[in-house]
């Protein structure tokens, strides 16, 4: 009889244990899935490439590197053509002295986003493609930063 009970009692012993092994077990199992569901990249998504400003005859280059900005670019700026270039010409003189008075104020102004001024003469033509684009960048930091440039 005492036998029989150690049995019994080995075996409860062993079916306790083999219970909580069979949680833990579960309860790995779904965190690893949940964790391996939140850290998977898309990699549908392609990388997008920096925008590029220049006017070859002028040795005039700048390099947008702003995430997002060549998708602005390409599916919410108006086309090339919609605007005339004096308008492009007159919005970017603005915008490029707003910006560089909040880049010479990094107290008043996000650093982070007023990091470098803008040598931009009114008295140079720097072609349509340039002003367009230009003028597009700073619609787009508008937009992305919920700022005023005026």
């Amino acid at each position: 009889m005492q036998e029989i009970k150690n049995n019994i009692n080995h075996l409860v012993f062993k079916l306790i244990k083999i219970k909580y092994i069979y949680k833990i077990v579960l309860f790995l199992g779904l965190f690893f899935s949940f964790y391996s569901c939140s850290t998977q990249k898309n990699t549908n998504t392609k990388k997008e490439k920096p925008v590029v400003i220049k006017n070859d005859r002028l040795s005039y280059e700048v390099i947008i590197f702003d995430l997002g900005f060549n998708r602005y670019l390409n599916s919410v700026a108006k086309p090339v053509g919609f605007y005339s270039q004096s308008y492009l010409e007159n919005k970017n003189r603005l915008y490029v002295q707003v910006w560089n008075y909040r880049v010479s104020n990094p107290n008043l102004y996000d650093p982070n986003i007023y990091e470098n001024t803008i040598d931009y003469r009114s008295n140079i033509n720097y072609g349509y493609d340039v002003n367009y684009k230009l003028f597009n960048y700073f619609e787009f930091a508008q937009q992305k930063y919920r700022m005023t440039l005026r």
